[in-house]
């Protein structure tokens, strides 16, 4: 097979700031951050029709072919008899999706080959750091670079959300924001059941265009005085199935859940205050109140949100009049604290802390910002 011209995108990983769990309800804010570990994408057209895609993550190559609009694995009847897509589920539902929205615009999307290498892995374990939302962001970016089709930002976004909710409606989205605008962000998820009728029913294009209710997403400046520590406790985490084990719980819908949500909006917006008004102070005693209500919600559900090396972690970071929480949908993956950026001791003694309790002090840094192409 030949290959044609290549472009190569890359897309950060994340962290959960604050504001875990309530986020996948359409129009409650969180904050995530960007960091400076990536996923990459390199994309080449081809003169065949075939999609092959490779990936450091799993064993092979795996050809697809096309048949009634969908992708499937070469050999297999199903396209899923040999596993292949659940390695590279949202690879390959990022380029359904791109071929969509050019078939609409009355473009072909040519044989291709696509390669995936992760920095968000450890010798293929995941550090919790969104790899699904950074390959999806990247291939998208990749494959419509590639095929003359320049998007925003919104618009990768958009197309990262209709790609994704495909695979799992009750993502938040906000790593694909996080992948896509870099840096700190507010952000505030679109009701996705909506996003996805709007897609059926009137395609693609249309749905870059319309507003989608709940959506927000805002840039936020770095804190000033506060330094951004990471840590992971060396153990994967789920975040599909934690957050579809609240569901199952029946949990949402009750008085505990809107207790809940209303409180996360709370500490959230008290934190996106402190952040944009430079109040560190405000700031740690926010991301204090997310660590009480994730230890409350976890008490009272019992999912399993505060590990024993998490609860280290946070243990530490306090000892020094910082303030940790769990990253994402805790259960292992990563915590992180926030620290007197000057303090350079007592981040030396946090650090050793951690190691004690078998925490990885990981060396990420916030992404920069993403700009448009």
């Amino acid at each position: 097979m030949t290959s044609g011209p290549t472009v190569v995108r890359s897309a950060p990983g994340k962290l959960f700031v604050a504001g875990e769990y309530a986020v996948v309800e359409p129009g409650v804010p969180a904050v995530l951050v960007a960091v400076d570990r990536e996923i990459t994408v390199t994309a080449s057209l081809t003169d065949g029709a075939d999609i092959v895609i490779s990936s450091d993550l799993v064993p092979r190559a795996v050809t697809w072919r096309w048949r009634d609009g969908r992708l499937h694995a070469a050999g297999t009847s199903d396209g899923d008899g040999d596993g292949a897509r659940g390695g590279l589920a949202h690879v390959v539902s990022a380029v359904e999706t791109v071929r969509e929205l050019l078939a609409e615009r009355g473009l072909p999307l040519p044989g291709l080959e696509i390669s995936i290498s992760s920095r968000l892995h450890d010798n293929g374990r995941k550090y919790g750091l969104g790899s699904s939302g950074a390959v999806t962001v990247a291939t998208i970016d990749a494959l419509t670079s590639l095929c003359g089709t320049d998007l925003s930002l919104d618009a990768r976004y958009r197309l990262a959300v209709i790609s994704s909710a495909g695979i799992d409606p009750k993502g938040s989205g906000g790593d694909l924001a996080a992948s896509t605008w870099g840096g700190w962000i507010a952000y505030q998820a679109p009701d996705r059941a909506f996003v996805l009728d709007l897609t059926r029913r009137h395609g693609i294009g249309e749905a870059l265009r319309t507003s989608w209710p709940g959506f927000m997403v805002r840039r936020l400046p770095a804190p000033r005085g506060l330094t951004l520590e990471v840590g992971w406790t060396g153990s994967p985490a789920s975040t599909t199935w934690l957050v579809s084990g609240l569901h199952r719980r029946t949990w949402r819908g009750t008085a505990s859940h809107r207790a809940f949500v209303e409180t996360s909006t709370d500490f959230v917006r008290a934190s996106i205050t402190a952040i944009e008004d430079g109040d560190d102070q405000s700031l740690l005693r926010q991301i204090r109140r997310a660590r009480q209500e994730l230890a409350r919600l976890d008490d009272e559900v019992g999912l399993g949100i505060f590990t024993p090396e998490l609860t280290a972690l946070c243990a530490a970071a306090e000892t020094v009049g910082g303030a940790a929480k769990p990253s994402g949908a805790g259960g292992g993956d990563c915590g992180i604290a926030l620290l007197d950026a000057g303090a350079t001791h007592d981040i030396s003694h946090v650090r050793q802390r951690w190691a004690t309790a078998g925490v990885l002090s990981l060396p990420v840094r916030p992404a920069p910002e993403g700009i448009e192409e």
